[in-house]
């Protein structure tokens, strides 16, 4: 009995030391007094903002020990919704980098701070803007909008993060001590004056009290440029700002809709930028950025750089913005952004100095910059089969119907579509695709006639099918728009009729859904090749040992490549993105597989090249 009560009391005891350890390693932060109050003490927050979808799982501490070796205290990141909902009422929140729980853990070791930025709407070049994209496709749904349907999905989305992330709240001991509410909605209103104010700020009030009630209760924020507070702010959220470098007015403005008082935040200080395909890659100067850092630390300016790391599109998750009422402008796979850490991890001249400065001046310990996770150079990659898509194509069954079907009607997300009209007459002149989204190679009866793009703003192509022909449309989706009112136009395929001299073409039209989510199984399929016509490249390549690399895709013309099963992203001869990064992490010792999707194959390749430096600046015109 003795024994019994000596174990109860040394459990008991465990307990009770379990509890005040708890009660120890729990703090406080809270917004009081024009400040962040961190365990009741004035914070400032130096952050950095970087997006652990976009950072292979592995090199998360990398990373996250970069950013504080900058002289970062804070790491802000985005949760795209499409990101963990895979395909309607399918989550993943374990897998890979899809594992939020583990990166948040992983900053807290790292003694950094965590603001969240969960949307629903994103924007960040990402797919979408993070939304599922069989949102565009469900009848009655209208996004970012006081819509009950769509409403009803945010919150089922807004309580699976909870789910996953409320005990990580700084108010339950773990490190994430800020959350978003909607993003960037000021620019929202503004785009979108046919909706009244009254129903943009009734939308917006019903996102922030969604977080409330799944369990959100630390500081709520909203961040919009400036000028655009008036429709972005929520009442009871603290206003920031993204992008303003003038101290002066970004007190006013705060001061304006916050009780006259702070704290005075930039959630956006961009030290680089967004960059397109077929566009320059833009740069930003080390001079300015530091200058600007150095004018907010002067002032007590709380700032989150945007990016401090950028990372990667891998797969299929690059956006699209737009600039004009009809063309897009496709994000890159390198979401590289200039930023202060290169797409590989590197440390840059920027950074470099941004940590000279902070060095200088914070009063915490700043540490030892880790050490470049080690490069290799892969040996040529040799392909040893080739084979035809079309061929490829004859196993796939048809969706038949009258007019062409988009993605969405097709169930499809990413990837290609194959659409197809055999003509019993011949018919020739100027073919109109108005509807198309995005890029298109057409053919035929098996010869390739030319592409079509909306980044271009080219929807009409001179064709001649003969008697008894057959017209081929390889269709791609480049990425959802992420950004401006035209979100909600976020269909893709061929949206339209397709006219031929202005006559719509009807009936009898088949769809070959090529979604392209996984690498395609070479040793199921025939050996074959056509120029001209879209080709599947294998080969392999055996490494002693494994490190970062970048695969030269320059003398290529269009298309993706897979890895071990893994989609790197999008190449594209026009640029300026020339290289695919390759994460070390991707590779293994011995045999490593790659499989090339070459969309335009307008010459015959052998083999494919690594390179140790990549190339994101070479524009082609």
């Amino acid at each position: 009995m003795r024994k019994v009560k000596l174990l109860f009391l040394a459990g008991l005891l465990f307990a009770v030391s379990h509890v005040m350890i708890a009660k120890q390693t729990t703090h406080t932060f809270t917004i009081a007094n024009g400040n962040f109050l961190y365990d009741g003490k004035p914070t400032q927050i130096h952050s950095g903002e970087m997006h652990y979808a976009r950072i292979p799982a592995p090199y998360w501490r990398h990373r996250l020990q970069m950013m504080k070796a900058m002289g970062l205290n804070t790491v802000t990141t985005y949760v795209f919704w499409n990101h963990h909902e895979t395909s309607p009422g399918k989550w993943d929140w374990t897998s890979g980098n899809h594992n939020l729980r583990e990166f948040i853990k992983t900053a807290g070791q790292e003694g950094l701070m965590v603001i969240l930025r969960p949307g629903p709407y994103c924007c960040a070049e990402w797919e979408f803007g993070g939304y599922p994209w069989w949102l565009a496709k469900a009848k009655g749904l209208v996004i970012r909008t006081d819509n009950k349907p769509f409403l009803d999905s945010c919150r089922v989305y807004i309580n699976q993060l909870a789910s996953q992330v409320r005990d990580l709240q700084v108010t339950k001991g773990g490190p994430v001590v800020m959350v978003q509410a909607e993003n960037e909605f000021g620019s929202y209103v503004a785009q979108r004056k046919d909706i009244p104010l009254e129903v943009h700020k009734k939308y917006s009030a019903q996102i922030r009290q969604q977080l409330l009630d799944a369990g959100f209760d630390i500081p709520m924020f909203t961040s919009d440029g400036s000028w655009l507070f008036k429709g972005g702010t929520i009442e009871g959220a603290l206003p920031t700002a993204n992008g303003e470098d003038n101290v002066e007015n970004l007190k006013k403005v705060v001061n304006e809709y916050h009780g006259g008082v702070g704290p005075y935040m930039v959630a956006e200080f961009y030290p680089g930028w967004l960059s397109h395909w077929a566009e320059p890659f833009p740069k930003v100067t080390t001079e300015s950025v530091v200058k600007q850092t150095k004018k907010y630390l002067d002032n007590g300016i709380n700032f989150n750089y945007y990016m401090v790391y950028g990372g990667t599109n891998f797969g299929f998750t690059s956006g699209a913005n737009y600039g004009n009422a009809t063309n897009i402008q496709p994000d890159l796979t390198s979401y590289d952004y200039d930023a202060p850490i290169s797409e590989a991890g590197w440390a840059t001249d920027k950074y470099l100095a941004i940590r000279d400065l902070m060095m200088k001046t914070v009063k915490y310990k700043v540490p030892a910059v880790p050490a470049r996770i080690p490069v290799i150079a892969v040996p040529q990659i040799k392909f040893d089969k080739t084979a035809d898509l079309f061929t490829m194509v004859e196993s796939v069954k048809a969706v038949e119907n009258d007019t062409p079907l988009t993605f969405e009607d097709l169930d499809q997300g990413h990837g290609y579509v194959l659409y197809r009209r055999h003509f019993n007459q011949p018919i020739g002149g100027m073919m109109k695709v108005k509807g198309l989204a995005d890029y298109a190679v057409v053919y035929v009866n098996g010869e390739k006639v030319g592409e079509l793009n909306k980044v271009f703003d080219k929807d009409s192509i001179e064709i001649n099918v003969p008697f008894n022909g057959i017209l081929d449309i390889l269709v791609e989706n480049m990425g959802r728009i992420n950004y401006g009112a035209r979100i909600v136009q976020s269909l893709k395929g061929i949206t339209q009729p397709v006219t031929i001299e202005g006559n719509e073409i009807t009936g009898n039209w088949e769809m070959y859904k090529l979604p392209m989510d996984k690498m395609p199984d070479m040793t199921k399929l025939s050996e074959g090749y056509k120029a001209g016509m879209p080709v599947l490249y294998h080969g392999s390549f055996t490494l002693d040992k494994v490190g970062d690399t970048f695969l030269d895709m320059e003398k290529w013309g269009k298309g993706i490549v897979f890895v071990n099963g893994i989609n790197l992203g999008r190449y594209w001869k026009v640029g300026p993105q020339q290289t695919l990064y390759l994460p070390g992490c991707f590779l293994k010792k011995g045999k490593n597989e790659v499989v090339v999707f070459e969309q335009l194959n307008d010459d015959k390749k052998t083999e494919l090249a690594g390179v140790t430096t990549p190339v994101l600046d070479k524009l082609v015109k």
